[in-house]
């Protein structure tokens, strides 16, 4: 079996690393044969929450995690890092755009970029996540001289999926059936989705996108101004609860790999290591496993934390999207009864 490899993740006591972590674990992202070492940072006043979820993924008993380390110390958690995945940031407020983030996120990621400089494997890759993305990986580049500007990357596929998912949606095809998108520009409301190349395959024959929908003005006019804003109508009506689009994308994401790559090179869907199928709430069925006495001597403890609710809301919600659902419905409440 290889070393480990040692991987951070920021901001992990917040929702998108919360549907990350068990990913990341059970082998999904880096190899079924892969053993990690999983580093948690986040700041002190979430140290609380941070506890809950080393607690969880040990409950998870996941073999190929070796350690996870939870912290709110660059110096550790920065530490001889093989790669490093930049998930926290200033979350965004209903109606904010990216732009209104910058000022906040300059200093969190000036910092964090001096401390993969002073702590981290001068060969660690980092992903960063956290909005505005492109400006945020371009600082704690800036803050890291030492390590090689390849390394770095950033999360925009999310924008590249959301315009895919337009032209699939007009057409009555799958997004698979959609390639050749292009995202232009800084990951805001500033940005330019390009389908000039685009392709698209229609009963069996791949066509161009102009060519397959044969209405220039839809794509000069609506599919661009429904592209943009769609993340912010999306925190709007999920309260802010934003979490699976932007994980889905990390995982499909080929850059941040420690074998077979050399450096950060550009997306590509075919050959992706990362690529899988994420359901709803990928966290959720390693949780179910808890079983109802463990939680109840959490209770008695004083150990039920914010992320033991958090776990409570994901199953929940899955419950009520699958079949059955009077049945499943009953075997929640069993474990999970609802407050009076």
């Amino acid at each position: 079996m290889p070393e480990p490899v040692r991987v951070l993740v920021t901001g992990a006591a917040g929702q998108i690393a919360y549907s990350l972590l068990y990913s990341i674990g059970n082998g999904s992202v880096f190899g079924k044969d892969q053993p990690i070492i999983l580093v948690l940072l986040d700041i002190t006043p979430m140290m609380g929450v941070l506890d809950g979820v080393l607690m969880e993924l040990q409950d998870c008993a996941l073999p190929l995690l070796k350690d996870v380390i939870a912290t709110d110390k660059e110096e550790v958690a920065f530490k001889d890092l093989d790669v490093a995945i930049l998930v926290g940031s200033m979350p965004r407020r209903d109606g904010m755009e990216r732009k209104d983030l910058l000022k906040a996120n300059v200093k969190i990621f000036k910092s964090q970029g001096a401390a993969l400089d002073k702590y981290a494997k001068k060969s660690v890759k980092v992903i960063v996540v956290g909005n505005p993305a492109n400006t945020n990986c371009l600082t704690a580049s800036k803050s890291a001289p030492s390590i090689p500007k390849e390394n770095f990357s950033c999360l925009t596929r999310l924008d590249h999926n959301r315009a895919k998912a337009q032209i699939a949606l007009k057409l009555g095809v799958t997004s698979e059936d959609v390639k050749n998108v292009i995202i232009w520009g800084n990951h805001s409301s500033t940005q330019y989705p390009d389908v000039n190349h685009a392709k698209v395959k229609l009963q069996g024959k791949e066509v161009g996108v102009y060519e397959a929908l044969k209405n220039d003005s839809w794509l000069k006019g609506e599919f661009i101004t429904s592209t943009l804003p769609r993340l912010c109508s999306s925190v709007a009506l999920l309260s802010s609860r934003l979490e699976n689009s932007p994980v889905r994308c990390l995982l499909r994401k080929p850059s941040v790999t420690t074998s077979g790559t050399s450096g950060l090179g550009p997306q590509r869907e075919s050959s992706c290591p990362w690529a899988l199928s994420l359901t709803a709430t990928p966290t959720v069925f390693p949780m179910i496993c808890c079983t109802r006495s463990l939680l109840q001597s959490r209770i008695r403890h004083g150990r039920l934390l914010k992320v033991s609710l958090s776990m409570i809301s994901h199953v929940r919600r899955w419950i009520l999207l699958q079949r059955n659902y009077q049945k499943k419905k009953k075997l929640l409440l069993n474990f999970f009864p609802l407050p009076d």
